[in-house]
């Protein structure tokens, strides 16, 4: 699924319209029409009350005809609409017209009069802005948004959150907080960013029925990871393989204290199906290592920290380093020998990012296409200070693009910037990954799909994915609150499965 800017959704609505026998104000029709089902699948048809707050845009258009619709199902509807001495656009208005020749009740709220009374219960659809704004809320429409926030009633808002800006960052500008937000046909970039989560609350994409040719003549803004697109990645093992033929991988992890973090790495890397996995791990690591992972082979390089690079790197696959090793400057210099000697890419997380930003002359010896997976911290260390979301996600993309890696941003919506300037957000995954741990899982899956032979890119589009799910399918069982790292770990199998 693409991600695309709202005028590249108005020019998908104007294609379609174009190219198939369907007006405008039937476009409209349809959009309410798949709202109004949404609602009745949640069983949220059968709520005493609606009351629908509609600008005079097309977005009020929409509201208008879900009004219609509510009131024909028998549902108590009010509508209101700010008053700002304008008539609307003109599907607007053909929609306020058929409202007339029903019986739901319409306020139009004139600025310096009193809000409407909001009585606890009711549902409030919003339908004032839509994806049509382009500067914060301010006056009449402020005052009226931030009356509806203060009611506590349940919102949701169709296509965008009134206040919310379409293709970007909103803070610090006020908005409406929607419990739900039903956007046509596409996530907009503002409803991938955390940092508006407040405002679009859940998101359900509708499906309007907007012609699929349009996307193959434009370039998306982002796109996003989907069940589908991991599919069609994940390859099925050959039925007469043997263990070489799905790669030596070696984990450069662990110190004294974060054993841990190499043991979580090992296992993800092996649950991943690499044939063969090698730790470089402290001589302080090697008897809880063999205990926990036993299928892993381990060479120790160093006693409690990693100092030593070890021999031989050409007979390894894939290599992935930094969970748990620290910043010793006798790890750095380890680091420093690994990329002298290993061309092919490779996984770089936690520490070893950490010790990149510290030695910038490294991003000269990083063999292009390296898989980078740093949280927002560590990414700030390396391309600097960001002032809000949409800033650190450009940075992202510039940092793969000038330094030839793919940077995997994590977070709810991990973000991937491949080196060729193609982007993705991610959509699997739920808050129950929030733990210490996860980011190491991920590095073993990474380094383990690598070691299989997935080139860079599709490695780091489907270990996003694979972790994300294999994190919902654990909380399905343990609760958001229970998951631990290691139960991630344990998903990663039936994760497989969900794909196959």
């Amino acid at each position: 699924m693409v991600v695309l800017s709202a005028e590249q959704v108005r020019a998908w609505d104007n294609y379609t319209m174009e190219h198939s026998p369907i007006s405008s104000i039937d476009l409209m029709e349809r959009a309410a029409a798949a709202c109004v089902d949404w609602l009745e699948e949640k069983g949220l048809v059968e709520q005493q009350q609606f009351y629908i707050f509609c600008g005079k845009g097309n977005n009020g258009g929409d509201g208008l005809a879900m009004a219609r619709m509510l009131e024909a199902k028998g549902r108590p509807v009010d509508v209101f609409i700010p008053e700002f001495g304008h008539l609307g656009t003109q599907d607007f208005q053909l929609n306020l017209q058929r409202l007339h020749q029903t019986n739901v009740p319409i306020h139009f709220i004139q600025p310096g009069n009193p809000l409407p009374d909001l009585p606890s219960g009711i549902i409030i659809i919003d339908a004032l802005l839509g994806t049509g704004l382009n500067r914060p809320l301010e006056g009449f429409l402020l005052e009226l948004v931030e009356h509806i926030n203060e009611s506590k009633n349940a919102v949701i808002s169709i296509d965008m959150p009134s206040g919310l800006f379409s293709d970007g960052t909103t803070l610090p500008a006020k908005a409406i907080r929607s419990a739900y937000t039903l956007s046509f046909q596409c996530y907009k970039p503002a409803l991938l960013l955390a940092e508006n989560a407040p405002f679009f609350g859940v998101v359900s994409i509708l499906n309007i029925g907007l012609l699929p040719q349009f996307i193959s003549g434009i370039t998306p803004v982002h796109e996003v990871i989907d069940h589908e697109m991991a599919t069609s990645i994940t390859r099925p093992r050959p039925l007469f393989a043997h263990k070489g033929n799905f790669g030596h991988a070696l984990l450069l992890a662990g110190s004294l204290g974060k054993v841990g973090a190499a043991v979580m790495a090992a296992e993800a890397c092996l649950r991943s199906g690499a044939g063969l996995l090698t730790c470089g791990i402290p001589m302080v690591g090697m008897n809880i290592l063999q205990t926990s992972v036993p299928e892993a082979m381990a060479i120790p390089i160093g006693e409690d920290i990693i100092s030593e690079s070890p021999d031989d790197l050409d007979r390894f696959r894939a290599i992935g380093c930094g969970p748990g090793i620290g910043t010793d400057p006798a790890t750095a210099a380890a680091l420093a020998i690994v990329l002298k000697n290993f061309k092919q890419p490779m996984v770089w997380d936690a520490d070893a990012l950490n010790l990149l930003a510290q030695q910038p002359q490294w991003w000269e010896e990083l063999p292009p296409l390296s898989i980078l997976t740093p949280h927002p911290k560590e990414f700030e260390r390396l391309a600097g200070n960001c002032s809000n979301e949409l800033d650190r996600l450009e940075k992202a993309r510039r940092l793969a693009m000038e330094k030839k890696v793919i940077v995997v941003l994590k977070g709810h919506r991990t973000f991937v910037a491949m080196p060729g300037g193609r982007t993705y957000f991610n959509l699997s995954g739920n808050a129950s990954m929030a733990k210490g741990g996860s980011g190491d899982v991920l590095t073993g899956i990474l380094t383990g799909l690598m070691a299989r032979d997935y080139v860079p890119d599709q490695a780091a589009v489907l270990g996003v994915y694979l972790h994300g799910l294999a994190g919902e399918l654990a909380s399905a069982d343990h609760g958001m609150e229970s998951v631990l790292a290691r139960d991630i770990i344990a998903y990663i199998g039936p994760a497989f499965v969900a794909l196959a």
